[in-house]
């Protein structure tokens, strides 16, 4: 039998994706199933929590916006060759930007401090990508193990943070002051209450930039050239005059800035404050999104609205019907990464193998009917 040939684009991007996709919902329903309760109401449950009314739209959206830059995060880097998955770590410290600029210019206007602290939040983040990018590049080390070890001093970095320096004296709580009206970003209830009481706001818009900013970078500019090189071959791009450390480092900057932007949706967009874990997993499930986006903005975006949908729907399921716990809940969602991130190749194999036959069969067929004539 002739060797396997690659899929078509369109079955890896779309193809690939559904059928894990379908294969998690199908397990998911086994495992609600299995705890009394109709997988199919349960279905529709989460359907109508995540898109059947404002409200649930407005969540949705909010998830995905932080879910499209925790993507991005990831997917830039991955461009480059760079297994990111330190944005939880970048996003976190990122706030420190975010918050110190929304209090500094409480009394200004927020299109002041919106740009203003995107940039100290992308500098930040930016540079917490940098440092393992910077490890990686000179001294060999494995960009996995320092975006992990980033993470974790990152989380203990803003623990000592916010009860030793960014805390008000005489509060309890592990918190900064809270920003005023002036320097928080508009939630789009404001203009338009169709979202009820959703806290998406002004950096839904932002998101959407970020998606054809990345495309932009990757297919359409000599940067994204020379990225793109370096994560397909290495040794190649070395010898075509590209500088690999430069480039990993650069590709790690920008997917730290990049993560910093869910510290400013968090932050200034919904708490009007740096609180502890405001990340709350958003750059992990940023993984599971490149991954299933193909790390391509359009599939990036898919995938962030998808996982928007999980969580804002998942919550509404909890809420609706109570057999399904929280931890049931999370098991769902789990399901959904598994087989959409870790287990991504499962059906690639058997896809590969029938659209082989299949254009073998098409060949031959072709062959006897030129042969007839």
């Amino acid at each position: 039998m002739s060797a396997r040939k690659p899929l078509p684009r369109w079955a890896d991007l779309v193809l690939v994706p559904a059928l894990n996709l379908i294969l998690a919902f199908v397990v998911s329903g086994l495992v609600v199933l299995m705890i009394g309760e109709n997988p199919i109401e349960a279905m529709e449950i989460m359907l109508f929590g995540a898109f059947g009314y404002g409200e649930g739209v407005g969540y949705t959206l909010h998830f995905a916006t932080n879910f499209v830059f925790a993507g991005l995060a990831f997917s830039i880097a991955s461009h480059a060759g760079m297994f990111n998955i330190g944005a939880e770590g970048q996003a976190y410290v990122a706030g420190l930007g975010a918050i110190m600029v929304g209090l500094a210019l409480d009394q200004t206007h927020w299109l002041l401090v919106m740009p203003l602290a995107m940039i100290g939040a992308g500098i930040i983040g930016g540079f917490w990508g940098f440092v393992p990018g910077y490890l990686a590049a000179k001294r060999g080390s494995h960009v996995v193990i320092t975006t992990i070890m980033f993470n974790f001093i990152a989380a203990t970095l803003m623990v000592y943070l916010l009860n030793r320096v960014l805390k008000p004296e005489g509060q309890m709580a592990p918190e900064s002051e809270t920003v005023e009206v002036a320097g928080r970003i508009p939630q789009l209830r404001q203009f338009w209450d169709y979202f009820g009481f959703a806290p998406v706001n002004m950096m839904f818009f932002v998101a959407i930039a970020a998606l054809i900013f990345a495309y932009i970078l990757i297919w359409r500019t000599d940067l994204g050239y020379r990225i793109r090189t370096l994560g397909l071959n290495s040794q190649a791009a070395h010898y075509a005059g590209v500088s690999n450390s430069r480039i990993m480092m650069i590709a790690m900057t920008i997917s730290g800035a990049m993560a910093g932007m869910i510290a400013v949706n968090e932050v200034l967009g919904v708490q009007s404050r740096l609180v502890l874990d405001f990340v709350f997993g958003y750059g992990f499930t940023g993984i599971a999104v490149g991954l299933m986006g193909r790390n391509h903005p359009i599939g990036v975006a898919l995938a962030a609205i998808l996982f928007g949908a999980l969580y804002q729907g998942g919550q509404e399921l909890a809420f609706m019907m109570p057999g399904i716990t929280r931890e049931m809940i999370l098991v769902i969602q789990a399901l959904v990464i598994l087989f959409t991130g870790a287990m991504e190749g499962l059906f690639r194999t058997p896809l590969e193998i029938m659209f082989t036959r299949i254009s073998s069969s098409r060949q031959s067929t072709g062959a006897a009917e030129q042969a007839t004539e």
